[in-house]
């Protein structure tokens, strides 16, 4: 959701990102909208005046359904984004409530959304755990988010490759092995005490200079759950803090790649209940709205690449209101074809939109409310083309099968 939202883009400075603390009071950010409302009143393009205006009203008219700013706080991303081309631009408005709370309160007018303080704050409830070794050394470090933390030093005790003078060769090398295994155990049991107890550990980085890392890897010196966790394994020129900075450096590269293969696993899940025709899955708008409003979605697939609307058409004679899916390009076409179309209800030509929002925003709400994951899944794998193009972009596994 949070990558939909980054990629949609505004004429000028039209869209508004407004971040508002917990125990911020609403009626002083509603005032603060209504300061800046006047002075958008000084931008000399009129099309750009009516736009951030629009969008500052509509951020008012969202606030004020909140008495007090909830739990963890509240973002609001409001602005005209192009449905098709220029003069096409419609008011897309976006309330969300954070996982967890936010310390950022920002009012900010500009050709995006400022939606990285939400995706740092979704990064730092992750950690990653940084184990370097060689023969000589080993450090221990986190990484989550931005903050990272070096929380042991190991030294190995294992003599060099050089003999010292009098004593055999073969005499030597069995007596390092020995010293080296040993100190493969004690980095296994250190890396076991620091790693497995935290909280959202999402994976272990091993690195060092040399073949070390491999060897230590290959046995059977950490606990499995920690093994499994492995994420990567790269060369560093260090064991220090410096070699530590330079995992970090190559980090973003790995975690992409974890996100891939996480986005794979569900989709060869999904894949699996569709192929077996077990029933524990479905597809499509219809089918999955169906599931949501039943409780029986697990998980919830969407397509990054999902440009769908659900438009709320309203008759100002009787109130009578009904919605409607289309593509976001055909958006300015349905709106024409709106003038002088009758009411179903009352027959009164008098149809118009009221509320646009995206398909995906619209299908997370139903997921909150019952309490299911939702998958955002990207278009760059094969699996997520599949999703896309053989699913519609819209696809659910099953907590139980449904009555049809």
């Amino acid at each position: 959701m949070l990558n939909v939202l980054a990629g949609k883009g505004g004429r000028g400075t039209e869209l508004v990102s407004l971040y508002v603390p917990p125990g911020r009071q609403i009626s002083d950010v509603v005032n603060m909208l209504r300061q800046e409302y006047g002075t958008a009143s000084n931008i000399k393009s009129t099309t750009t005046r009516k736009n951030v205006q629009d969008a500052i009203v509509k951020a008012q008219q969202r606030l004020k359904l909140f008495k007090k700013s909830p739990e963890n706080g509240l973002v609001i991303f409001c602005g005209a984004i192009p449905q098709n081309g220029a003069g096409s631009e419609r008011i897309e408005t976006y309330v969300i409530t954070p996982p967890e709370p936010i310390g950022t309160y920002l009012y900010r007018c500009d050709s995006r959304f400022h939606t990285e303080h939400l995706q740092e704050l979704l990064r730092e409830r992750e950690t990653y755990g940084i184990l370097l070794l060689d023969a000589s050394a080993a450090t221990f470090a986190t990484l989550q988010g931005r903050r990272l933390e070096i929380l042991r030093k190991e030294t190995s005790g294992v003599p060099g490759k050089t003999r010292a003078g009098g004593q055999s060769a073969r005499r030597y090398e069995r007596l390092r092995e020995m010293r080296l295994q040993e100190y493969f155990r004690r980095v296994g049991e250190h890396a076991n005490e620091l790693f497995l107890l935290i909280e959202d550990f999402k994976g272990l980085i091993v690195g060092g200079p040399g073949p070390t890392k491999y060897d230590f890897e290959k046995g059977d010196y950490l606990n499995y759950m920690l093994k499994n966790k492995i994420i990567g394994i790269i060369d560093t020129a260090y064991v220090n803090e410096q070699g530590v900075k330079e995992v970090v450096d190559k980090a973003p590269q790995i975690m992409r790649k974890i996100r891939y293969i996480e986005e794979k696993e569900v989709m060869q899940r999904f894949l699996y209940e569709v192929g077996h025709e077990t029933g524990f899955a479905t597809y499509g708008e219809e089918e999955v709205r169906k599931a949501l409003k039943t409780g029986a979605v697990r998980t919830l697939l969407l397509s990054e690449g999902l440009d769908i609307l659900r438009v709320t058409v309203k008759c100002n004679a009787c109130n009578h209101e009904e919605k409607h899916t289309l593509q976001g390009r055909m958006l300015t076409d349905f709106e024409e074809n709106l003038l002088g179309k009758p009411c179903q209800k009352c027959k009164a030509p008098a149809l118009s939109i009221v509320d646009t929002q995206p398909l995906i925003e619209d299908l997370a709400k139903l997921a909150e409310q019952a309490n299911t994951e939702v998958e955002m899944i990207s278009s760059e794998t094969e699996e997520g083309q599949m999703l896309k193009k053989s699913f519609g972009g819209i696809a659910a596994i099953l907590r139980f099968k449904l009555d049809h």
